[in-house]
């Protein structure tokens, strides 16, 4: 079944297209504003630009909001994608001074996918490219989301004491994250032949090809091309490989729940909870060692 279009007109005058991109700029700076971080505010902008293109106003009405979430519901878009224009449609009229009531979704609370270690294993082994490689062994053991890899400069990097600084993670907030001596033996190999690049007064730990930082569209095109390659057939893209498999590995071998949620940077212990499923071998595993009589 194919999905719907959002029934958006991108061709409008100038002076619709140019009032609705000044105040976008204005928004973009309100998210600043209030410590989101670049992802994200890129993230809300793309979304309330369809919002207005949709209701043909800078002012949309309670009205508005509502048809435009029915339109995303019709499209069949994920709950946590509705959430997002939900967020994003929320702060747009906060910083109007409007209170738009927004209904937001409860997450499904679905088994969520990862792979083994057979299958990082192989990922790992048809990865010829060193910075590639060095790119998918940092997201996998510093169980980094994409963002945080692309945002990654070489001053964070701390091989003697196998960490990596997070700089405005996700909720803004920085934290330390553990490397493995293979993680960091990679790097190595990889600075030897790495020279440094200047971008915007920064030095980034990684950068494509062209001179600019990886972004995560790239980054996920980049992932599901050597598990291609590798002949890993499950469902699954970066985020599954870089934060899903590390937790579900590490509780499947015994590790406290409380230490995975440090390691993951969760906030709440509820959202870790989510990987506390483990393979079946596992279960039946633990389920011989402790029922008996």
């Amino acid at each position: 079944m194919s999905k719907k279009r959002l029934d958006v007109n991108w061709s409008q005058g100038a002076q619709s297209a140019t009032d609705f991109k000044r105040l976008l700029v204005r928004y973009k700076s309100y998210l600043k504003e209030i410590g989101l971080r670049k992802s994200t505010i890129e993230s809300y902008v793309g979304c309330v630009g369809r919002y207005l293109e949709f209701a043909q106003t800078d002012r949309p009405s309670a009205d508005d909001s509502v048809k435009f979430r029915e339109l995303l519901h019709e499209r069949g878009l994920s709950r946590s994608t509705i959430n997002n224009y939900s967020f994003g449609i929320q702060n747009y009229h906060k910083m109007l001074g409007e209170s738009v009531p927004v209904q937001f979704l409860k997450e499904n609370e679905h088994i969520p996918y990862y792979f083994d270690e057979d299958d990082v294993l192989r990922i790992f082994s048809i990865c010829h490219n060193i910075k590639h490689l060095a790119m998918l062994q940092t997201l996998f053991y510093g169980c980094l989301r994409a963002s945080e890899l692309c945002h990654l400069d070489d001053g964070d990097l701390d091989l003697k004491n196998l960490t990596i600084r997070v700089r405005e993670g996700k909720g803004g907030k920085d934290g330390i994250v553990f490397i493995s001596n293979e993680c960091a033996a990679t790097l190595k190999r990889y600075l030897e032949v790495r020279p440094p690049l200047e971008i915007d007064g920064d030095y980034p730990l990684f950068y494509t090809d062209f001179g600019r930082r990886w972004d995560r569209k790239d980054l996920y095109r980049m992932f599901i091309t050597y598990k291609k390659k590798a002949g890993v057939e499950k469902q699954g893209g970066a985020h599954v490989f870089a934060r899903h498999t590390p937790a579900t590995i590490m509780i499947a071998k015994g590790c406290d729940i409380r230490i995975v949620k440090e390691v993951l940077r969760h906030r709440d212990i509820r959202t870790t909870l989510r990987y506390a499923h483990v393979a079946d071998k596992t279960k039946r595993e633990k389920y011989e060692q402790y029922l008996v009589l």
